[in-house]
């Protein structure tokens, strides 16, 4: 693999040593690699490791097969892709509600699967939805992007908006739940409201139109947690319509929709920001 990336304005200046380590997280091993065979280039030439770099330069790294052994997985329908966003490093596309974000057996496909089939080669997952929920996904294209992917993602400087079409008439223009999550131990695919031994979770909600006995709303996450949005609603009498774990009822599918995703690309330092519509979702509304 060989990537060039262009430093750009609003980056503050330091070593290549710095670059590699503290803003693309590049592994110690492989950096040895890249420096031992002189694989990292600015503008073309050969730098020395304390080298300061700039807004502008041409930064050209060089991996090779034991820098990064190729992953490879069964590779899905390229045709079942839905592309919302894409360049040389990620992609972003629309997850239809009933598939996997991912698989959980070697010879199951999922969304990555087709994903890849879709790009051509192996992807990474940096974040997943629940195969009954609908909306933007983004993937890796490549192992080098993913841990700095993985970094926004812990630090929060994701954003992932959600429309939720909840049962009832949700009364507060804005919310926020904050209570913590935890594993139902009666039902292995549940999770509950644990305040005393759960995980920290933390969702913003935000009234966006009233209909007959339900409400849609947004919901912004601040936390990852499994079915956190779900779980948030429905233990505050806001569960969400068609939800076949926390709101069992007849309903063509969990309305439940991933509308926004916004980050800064690590590399351009431009704003990404895509939204996502359901045709299944929208008819939902109606």
């Amino acid at each position: 693999m060989q990537f060039t990336i262009t430093i750009p304005q609003g980056l503050p200046e330091m070593t290549v040593k710095e670059l590699l380590e503290e803003h693309f997280l590049i592994p110690r091993k492989i950096r040895h690699f890249l420096r031992i065979k002189k694989h990292v280039l600015v503008n073309q030439h050969p730098i020395n490791w304390q080298s300061q770099v700039h807004p502008a330069d041409v930064i050209t790294l060089i991996f090779d097969e034991e820098d990064y052994p190729q992953k490879s997985i069964l590779m899905g329908n390229a045709s079942l892709v839905e592309e919302l966003y894409q360049d040389e490093h990620i992609t972003i596309v629309n997850k239809p509600e009933g598939m996997k974000t991912h698989a959980n057996e070697p010879t199951e496909l999922a969304l990555l699967n087709h994903v890849s089939a879709y790009v051509g080669n192996t992807c990474y997952v940096v974040h997943r939805l629940d195969k009954e929920t609908s909306g933007a996904v983004l993937f890796a294209k490549n192992p080098f992007i993913l841990p700095i992917l993985n970094r926004l993602l812990e630090n929060k400087e994701i954003s992932r908006e959600y429309w939720a079409l909840v049962q009832g008439a949700f009364p507060q223009k804005r919310q926020i739940y904050t209570d913590k999550i935890g594993r139902d131990r009666h039902d292995r695919r549940k999770r509950l409201v644990d305040n005393k031994n759960g995980q920290y979770a933390e969702t913003h909600i935000s009234k966006l139109k009233e209909f007959e006995n339900k409400t849609l709303v947004s919901c912004q996450l601040k936390t990852g947690r499994t079915h956190q949005i779900r779980v948030h609603l429905a233990h505050h009498g806001y569960p969400i319509i068609g939800d076949p774990l926390y709101n069992p009822q007849k309903a063509k599918r969990l309305m439940l929709h991933a509308h926004r995703l916004t980050f800064t690309h690590p590399f351009t330092l431009e704003k990404i920001s895509v939204e996502v519509s359901s045709q299944s979702f929208e008819k939902g509304l109606i």
